[in-house]
């Protein structure tokens, strides 16, 4: 009887020791990508995310073109913005020339048709003459408005409620004050992104800094912080060009810049980032000049035939809609970039012959 009784006892113990070592092993493991850790999950999501970065683009020709005239003797088109609006496209990009920088809107119904599309050069809106360029165009739905942000140099913007119409653009008002104490070696090609609370200005300064500023979604378009340096490089390696969009289907947003390889040829960088203001981690395989998010190591023509650009420089991707929130399809990815002419010899920058194409992606391209 004793004996039972302590076989009892220690059977008991051995198998409330076994519970209670299963239920700190159970409490230690993790059960799902949020009880690993921020590194482990920062990892998990650039993983996922190094799935967007294309291994390899096909390009088209040259889809739109300067046309000058007598008061705009342009020799390029950069920089664009691209939205789809009621069956039509719309690119609102800079022009250059010998008469300095300015604005133009081109639409067309389908791509097939951008190389007929013709300039309207909005300093014919009279609340748009003089120096203005790097427009960014979004539809904002808490005011029901367009706006188009742009540099002058300092960020402004301007509103209608009919993007077909560029007359219809109001008079431009600046986003700050002056120019902020934490701007100190310039600032350019801005761009706005929102989330559920607050709207996002990023911009790059052309000496490695990329900037962040924001301001609460009901107080859009006044209200903006002072800009902080969110990510700091050397210079070629974080120049211009940026952009900001949200990825549909994750929780996660991807940043492009465009940086200066070591021949002086552009390309860009992608980098994530779990919210619009958290870190930006650099997308695996998007990183570099030898494996670019896009870039001449990567990009080539649907017949093999040399390139027509030397490199990708200022461009956007085209959003699933055209909203402030800057939501783009992974598996719908597409490219409007500016292609620097290959054999341009011109020494002054103002007139170097850009134009603009469109990317895709590889397997994308040979679906078709």
């Amino acid at each position: 009887m004793k004996y039972t009784q302590l076989s009892r006892r220690v059977v008991f113990a051995c198998v409330s020791l076994l519970g209670l070592a299963a239920a700190l092993h159970a409490a230690e493991a993790p059960t799902s990508p949020s009880a690993a850790g921020p590194q482990a999950v920062a990892s998990a999501a650039s993983s996922a995310l190094a799935q967007l970065a294309p291994k390899s683009w096909v390009t088209t020709g040259p889809l739109v073109h300067p046309t000058a005239d007598e008061r705009h003797p342009i020799v390029a088109v950069k920089d664009p913005s691209v939205v789809f609006h009621e069956n039509r496209w719309h690119i609102f990009a800079t022009t250059a020339g010998s008469n300095g920088w300015g604005m133009a809107h081109f639409s067309f119904s389908d791509w097939g048709k951008a190389k007929e599309s013709k300039p309207f050069h909005l300093d014919k809106n009279p609340h748009l003459t003089g120096y203005n360029c790097a427009p960014q165009v979004f539809y904002f739905r808490p005011q029901k408005k367009w706006y188009m942000i742009f540099q002058s140099q300092q960020p402004r913007f301007s509103t209608t409620d009919n993007i077909g119409d560029p007359m219809s653009w109001s008079a431009p008002q600046n986003i700050f004050e002056g120019t902020p104490k934490s701007v100190v070696e310039g600032w350019l090609d801005y761009w706005i992104i929102c989330d559920d609370t607050h709207a996002y200005l990023f911009f790059p300064d052309d000496h490695g800094r990329f900037y962040r500023s924001r301001t609460r979604i009901e107080d859009f378009p006044r209200g903006f912080e002072e800009p902080v340096v969110v990510m700091h490089e050397a210079t070629n390696d974080l120049f211009e060009g940026s952009c900001v969009y949200r990825v549909k289907g994750t929780n996660q947003f991807l940043c492009l810049v465009e940086c200066i390889g070591k021949q002086g040829t552009r390309y860009y960088r992608a980098f994530a980032a779990d919210r619009l203001d958290g870190e930006w981690r650099p997308l695996p395989g998007a990183d570099s000049e030898e494996a670019p998010f896009t870039g001449n190591a990567n990009v080539r023509t649907s017949d093999g035939s040399p390139l027509w650009a030397d490199g990708i420089s200022h461009g956007e991707l085209l959003r699933e809609g055209s909203d402030e929130t800057m939501t783009v399809d992974p598996k719908n990815l597409r490219l409007l970039y500016q292609g620097l002419l290959r054999g341009a010899q011109e020494p002054n920058y103002l007139l170097l012959p850009y134009r603009l194409a469109l990317l895709k992606p590889a397997e994308a391209a040979s679906a078709k």
